[in-house]
């Protein structure tokens, strides 16, 4: 049973699942190898729109642990709740977010979710009109390695919730 913070009454909520497998533990060269990548992929990018690029990817994989995570991370960096909590909606809530951000985020989902087998052209086209070459490159990459950390967050299944701010920079 655990006690809400903002109720005095006790809740039983569901047990956390364990990990499946601690991959970063059993695989500490390709864990290393993965922190390399991250850091090369965010490397003059806005923090802002790379932990909202993190989010919405993570969205979508359904990875609890990432959303978790950057989610954090963005709030500590001054990001609003506002903006996070319409994140899974941004295309509805475009209001909230730049038109280079609106780009980024429409790149992040046409290469997280490859079903027709392809980026579009007009998103493709879209992001480019809002970045410069190397930015764009940047962007692709930080997409590639959320989605890179989101396997491994969901299947072996690491539980959200311990996350704390910073904790892996």
């Amino acid at each position: 049973m655990t006690t809400h913070p903002d109720t005095p009454t006790t809740v039983e909520y569901a047990p956390e699942q364990p990990a499946r497998l601690e991959w970063a533990k059993h695989a500490p060269e390709v864990y290393q190898a993965m922190i390399r990548l991250e850091t090369a992929a965010r490397k003059g990018l806005d923090h802002t729109l790379y932990e909202l690029v993190k989010i919405r990817a993570s969205q979508i994989n359904h990875c609890a642990f990432c959303i978790d995570m950057h989610t954090k991370d963005a709030l500590a960096a001054g990001e609003s709740v506002e903006r996070i909590v319409q994140l899974s909606a941004w295309d509805e809530s475009r209001h909230f977010y730049t038109a280079k951000e609106i780009a980024a985020l429409e790149l992040t989902e046409a290469v997280t979710v490859l079903t027709d087998g392809f980026v579009p052209d007009e998103v493709y086209d879209n992001a480019a009109e809002h970045f410069e070459e190397a930015e764009l490159a940047q962007v692709i990459a930080a997409i590639a390695v959320i989605n890179a950390w989101n396997r491994f967050g969901v299947t072996c299944r690491m539980a959200p919730g311990h996350y704390e701010p910073g904790q892996y920079k």
